[in-house]
């Protein structure tokens, strides 16, 4: 293990580093903003950016939150069509898919989120759609039809946000119906690896005041990973969405918007690449030489990835099977602006998921062999009834085709909020407040017998073999309602620049769940390789085990925010703040199948509460061509919650709460108009991050091995904008690129000191650029042509590893490589 005192004197060295490039980085843009400001003809500023991360309009600058705002030309550029898309364009945001299903994203900011996705458990990262809140990560890498703006608010955003934001918040906002024009928008995109989009949107006036849009789009692409095996191609992926809008200015107090999208998406996941041999197993447990006997028989089939580099072509011993992913959903609101002092704004939205993932962890075995994976053909005959006999022939119960056993996600959920807002006394002190209502039931269906794990016991090629079964269906009922409430005062004094704000939220939580997990053992006398003949090998029953467990939780939270905001000048503002956030408790469906483990689901974890205190400037200089917005932090959670991953085990885990942690950390985004047509922009992120010992809850002992699993300590991104040629009979010839950093991060889980080094991912840079031809008059519209490249150095990274399957102690999904495309818009408006 490294030595302590070695340790702090890295972190020392590597702070001091970080401030010396922040430093440079402001003396730099400021040297460039004198050298840029002599190339000026005429008045040049940055525009003005609306954001509504306070639940209303306001300018970014005015808003005292530390956020990244991307508007809908920024999307274009830089082809972001979903959550998952913003990966490496927020230094403080990373994304990575979810290991068995790659539609499920794991979000991070400023390193907090959730490396588990399950029905049973909340993201501390809240994602919103036009305000509405999405409670499953599942799906979230699905495009969404129409998107105008994405905010990412950095940090707890626990009072209007409420539960389930200890980590910030992602905003979705879509393009409202326009009631005065005929708007028509069709994008067309092609690409290597068979790339085709198309996204249609069309905006229609129907009668004075109302309107309605009708938005589609279209994806085909093929995954980097070509399979030689049977079934799909790893990554290949069909996409549809569409999505209708209904605006109506009723009169001029009262507006309605109604909204229903669905979005439909048939993929096959990517795999995990073996790199590292698995090793035997020395936990002192009894079952230790049992499971090595596995991890030598499945070490024989594998051709070990030894570079540690993307392949193009892994092949699947057993047919790869298709993942399917449904989300529609439907959303209105009402506004009645009352007053010029006084509006109510009512939300109600409904959406339903369906998510479908095939597994197939053993990927690349030479043969049938060794498999791990939830297909239906099971490698020898099987009751799943079991008859009683501890044994099973060919006469016993069997599937021989392969086919569907995924876990099938279903889930709903609609809430409700309503909201008032205000000003009074001149607009010296101004509010917003509400009730908030939520409730959603689902269910994670894997309840036919399904085959889990195969693979001989040792590496002869003869003997017995190990063949795992396992069931599981798991239900959730949860209810949530909150009152909230911020208000704003801006006294009298130091010219009106200083205002005070106070926020607050109480939060009340019911939440219900419940486990069926069923994990049955055979012991097979046969280690035949072909599947023919193992369908008549003799099965003997080592073990049944089930688990049925109950939970049934009430959490209740007081949540508080306070600022003070000063604007020293009319473009310099400077903000302090304390804002709390809590994220609800709940249960672990992936309790081992023991009497323990039922206890534990039983018993569920606990909330988590974080206090953060920020610092923060947001500041135009150079009359408004140098932006620059600027924050350091300190949070602090207790009893923060912390997923297990279970040493030897598949799928096994366990939660609990820590004692407390803590992160700190600078953040830096500057922008700078250095000649018209010239921007540059330059976004920094350093984190430090520390938990403090715990209580291991599996060994009971105390344990300071534990580590926020993806919290890179440095990540920025440099970018620039550069127009090269307008003319207004030929357009505007504008170039973009992107450079992103992201330092090293521990990734995997929370797992053991002696296993991290097996799920670290190493620091990595990506290249982007888009080389367009825009505002080009044609047929009375406007027309773009654009160039793009993504990772064009074509740059070797891994995104998640795991550690804990039995072919190999390091297992690696790996980014995507050089694609490139070319994109044809065409606008046209009347």
């Amino acid at each position: 293990m490294t030595d302590k005192k070695s340790e702090k004197n890295v972190e020392k060295m590597t702070e001091k580093a970080a401030v010396k490039f922040a430093l440079k980085s402001i003396t730099t843009i400021l040297t460039l903003a004198c050298a840029g400001a002599a190339l000026a003809e005429g008045k040049l500023a940055l525009e003005e950016i609306i954001v509504t991360a306070q639940k209303k309009e306001a300018s970014l600058q005015d808003t005292p939150i530390a956020l990244d705002a991307f508007g809908e030309d920024a999307l274009e550029r830089e082809g972001i069509n979903n959550v998952g898309d913003l990966a490496n364009n927020v230094p403080a945001l990373t994304i990575e898919p979810f290991p068995i299903n790659n539609t499920t994203l794991r979000i991070y900011i400023r390193g907090i989120g959730l490396i588990d996705a399950q029905v049973t458990q909340d993201p501390p990262v809240g994602v919103y759609i036009d305000g509405a809140y999405i409670a499953r990560s599942s799906g979230l890498a699905t495009d969404v039809a129409d998107l105008t703006r994405i905010e990412v608010l950095r940090g707890p955003q626990g009072t209007l946000y409420g539960r389930n934001s200890t980590g910030g918040a992602v905003n979705l906002v879509t393009k409202r119906p326009n009631v005065d024009e005929i708007e028509v928008k069709q994008a067309f995109t092609i690409g290597n690896r068979n790339l085709i989009t198309s996204k249609t949107s069309v905006n229609l006036p129907l009668w004075e005041g109302a309107a309605a849009k009708l938005a589609y789009y279209q994806k085909d692409i093929d995954g980097h990973i070509s399979n030689n095996g049977g079934g799909g191609s790893y990554g290949d992926n069909e996409t549809i969405g569409y999505r209708l809008d209904f605006g109506w200015d009723v009169s001029d107090t009262v507006r309605l918007d109604y909204a229903f999208d669905r979005s439909e998406v048939e993929h096959y996941n990517y795999t995990y690449d073996v790199v590292n041999p698995s090793t035997d197993l020395d936990t002192g447990a009894a079952t230790d030489g049992f499971q090595n006997l596995i991890r030598a028989g499945a070490r024989q089939f594998y051709n070990y990835n030894s570079s540690n580099h993307r392949r193009s072509q892994i092949n699947s011993s057993v047919p790869l099977l298709q993942s399917d992913t449904d989300i529609h959903g439907h959303q209105f609101s009402v506004v009645w602006s009352a007053s010029d002092n006084f509006e109510v704004k009512y939300i109600y939205a409904q959406r339903e998921l369906f998510d479908g993932a095939a597994i197939d962890l053993g990927t690349g075995a030479s043969s049938e062999g060794y498999r791990l994976d939830n297909n239906a053909v099971f490698s020898f005959a099987v009751d799943p009834d079991i008859n009683g006999t501890g044994t099973c022939r060919v006469a016993c119960t069997r599937n021989t085709q392969y086919g569907d056993r995924r876990p099938d996600l279903l889930q709903e959920q609609f809430s409700h909020e309503l909201q008032f807002s205000g000003s009074f006394f001149e607009d010296r002190l101004s509010y917003i407040a509400g009730i908030y209502y939520f409730e959603e039931t689902g269910d994670e269906d894997n309840g036919d017998v399904h085959h889990q794990l195969s693979a001989p016991l040792g590496d002869t090629g003869v003997g017995a073999r190990i063949e795992v079964l396992t069931q599981q269906v798991a239900t959730i009922d949860n209810t949530a309602m909150a009152l909230f409430s911020q208000t704003t005062y801006r006294p009298p004094i130091l010219d009106d620049r200083l205002s005070f704000t106070l926020g607050a939220r109480h939060s009340e939580d019911s939440r219900k769940a419940s486990i069926f997990r069923r994990l049955t053992t055979y012991m097979v006398t046969s280690a035949g390789s072909n599947l023919e003949r193992q369908m008549a090998d003799v099965g003997t029953l080592l073990t049944d085990d089930v688990i049925q467990g109950v939970g049934d939780r009430d959490f209740a939270d007081d949540s508080f925010s306070f600022t003070i905001e000063y604007a020293m000048t009319d473009e310099i503002n400077f903000y302090l703040k304390q804002n709390e956030a809590y994220k609800s408790g709940g249960f672990n469906i992936r309790e081992p199948v023991t009497a323990d483990g039922q206890a534990r689901f039983d018993k569920g974890f606990d909330e988590e509460k974080v206090t953060s205190v920020e610092l923060g400037m947001k500041a135009r200089f150079l009359d408004s061509r140098l932006q620059v917005n600027a924050d350091v932090f300190e949070q602090t959670f207790e009893d923060q919650q912390l997923n297990f991953t279970i040493l030897g085990s598949l799928t096994d885990t366990t939660v609990a709460n820590a004692g407390t942690s803590t992160l700190r950390g600078f953040e830096m985004d500057t922008t700078f108009l250095a000649a018209r047509g010239l921007i540059f922009i330059l976004n920094y992120a350093y984190l430090e991050s520390e938990i403090d010992t715990t209580t291991n809850p599996l060994s009971g002992e105390p344990d300071d091995d534990f580590v926020f699993n993806s919290a890179p300590q440095n990540a920025y991104t440099f970018a620039v904008d550069w127009t090269l040629f307008q003319h207004d009979n030929y357009g505007r010839l504008s170039l973009n690129a992107v450079y992103s950093f992201t330092d090293e991060r521990n990734g995997g889980g929370r797992v053991p000191f002696a296993t991290q080094e097996f799920d670290a991912n190493d620091d990595f840079a990506v290249v982007n650029a888009r080389l367009g031809l825009y505002d080009i008059p044609a047929y009375g519209g406007d027309l773009t042509l654009a160039l793009w490249g993504k990772n064009l150095d074509n740059e070797n990274y891994t995104i998640n590893n795991v550690h804990n399957l039995p072919q190999a102690d390091r297992a690696s999904l790996y980014g995507e490589p050089r694609t490139y495309g070319l994109d044809l818009i065409y606008r046209w408006s009347n």
